[in-house]
């Protein structure tokens, strides 16, 4: 017999609790009394607290061969676009906290993470190369709109003409056109929007807080008019759930101005296996199984496996049928790459206030 207490959506929000982190000694669960509780009311809505984060680092290595960078930038840790399959949120265990609704309800941000920039720019050793903003979490999540860190961090990057390629699922990323517009005619900015669906229903329940297929869709028209150029990122696919839009999704994006795209088959790191479950089973009971199963069929019998090569696009018959779908799809429209094409050669740390201007 199962005790548990039954775990309710909560609206706004795409985890259905706070599971605990793989740093945790001990596991918490409400249980049902028969008595009923109100502690664990599905349809209260859980607020967004923000808190300020004193890192004195910004600029994050990586040596991954799977990526096609090897620095990135997150002015934010949490993310209120509430993502069930973003694979960031076990990253909110090292904080202590939950990578359930802790991740989409109590945010960080850095408050002077353009001073910050702006100093790793300057250091002597530095060496340019392309930098990707929101590879964690998104750049231009709603709390964005007050706080502008991704606006002060363009703002630092134009000013020493750094490239930079930003990885968003909002058309928030419009706002900065004045910036992004003259660094792309320069050859230094790129943006990569998700476009994870085009069935309004899905999204809202796989992805409560960010804006609509339809507004991604016009954000890639305006990025694109305005001479950005523009890559649809039809990830994650979910085997089941969301993959017999990949041909769908690359054509809308094509006719919204897109020139380049990319796909990556979901991913379950550590505690994100269970919370993906949970969610699966509570919005799709019907396709839960079967949902399952395929990833399993593409990660060599688990639901995740995180070794260099296959991590991003699975191994297995239905692997190799949803890359080949990709190939094909993305060769007919003409999309090409990501991350190309920058001019890294422009880059020119400005002096600072005081400093003597250069002569050559």
């Amino acid at each position: 017999m199962d005790i548990r207490s039954p775990v309710l959506p909560h609206k706004g929000r795409g985890a259905l609790g706070n599971i605990m982190s793989r740093f945790d000694r001990e596991d918490r669960f409400a249980i049902d009394d028969g008595w009923g509780s109100s502690d664990d009311d599905g349809e209260a809505r859980l607020p967004t607290t923000v808190t300020a984060d004193t890192t004195r680092s910004l600029i994050t290595r990586n040596t991954s061969p799977d990526l096609p960078f090897d620095r990135s930038i997150n002015p934010y840790r949490g993310c209120e676009h509430g993502c069930i399959y973003c694979f960031a949120r076990p990253s909110h265990g090292y904080l202590g906290l939950s990578p359930g609704l802790d991740f989409e309800t109590r945010l960080f941000y850095k408050p002077d993470a353009a001073a910050i920039l702006e100093r790793e720019l300057h250091a002597p050793g530095y060496r340019v190369g392309p930098l990707a903003l929101g590879t964690g979490t998104d750049p231009y999540q709603p709390v964005e709109r007050d706080l502008t860190l991704t606006r002060q961090l363009l703002t630092v990057l134009s000013a020493f003409n750094h490239p930079v390629g930003i990885a968003t699922k909002s058309n928030l990323v419009l706002r900065d056109l004045d910036i992004i517009a003259p660094m792309a005619a320069r050859g230094l900015a790129q943006v990569y929007l998700s476009v994870t669906t085009l069935d309004r229903s899905l999204a809202r329940t796989m992805e409560p807080r960010a804006p609509t297929p339809e507004r991604r869709l016009e954000a890639i028209r305006r990025l694109s008019a305005a001479g950005v150029p523009v890559a649809v990122l039809a990830a994650p696919m979910i085997p089941g759930l969301n993959d017999h839009e990949l041909e769908q999704i690359l054509d809308a994006a094509k006719q919204a101005g897109a020139t380049g795209a990319g796909y990556i088959l979901l991913r379950l790191p550590f505690e994100l296996k269970s919370l993906f479950e949970d969610w699966l089973r509570q919005h799709y009971p019907s396709r839960a199984d079967r949902v399952l199963t395929l990833l399993r069929g593409s990660r060599d019998g688990r639901l995740y496996r995180s070794g260099f090569g296959d991590r991003m696009i699975g191994t297995g018959a239905y692997a190799e049928v949803l890359a080949q779908r990709f190939r094909l799809g993305a060769k007919r429209l003409g999309l090409g790459g990501r991350f190309m094409g920058f001019a890294a050669e422009q880059f020119r740390p400005p002096p600072r206030p005081g400093e003597q201007l250069a002569l050559f």
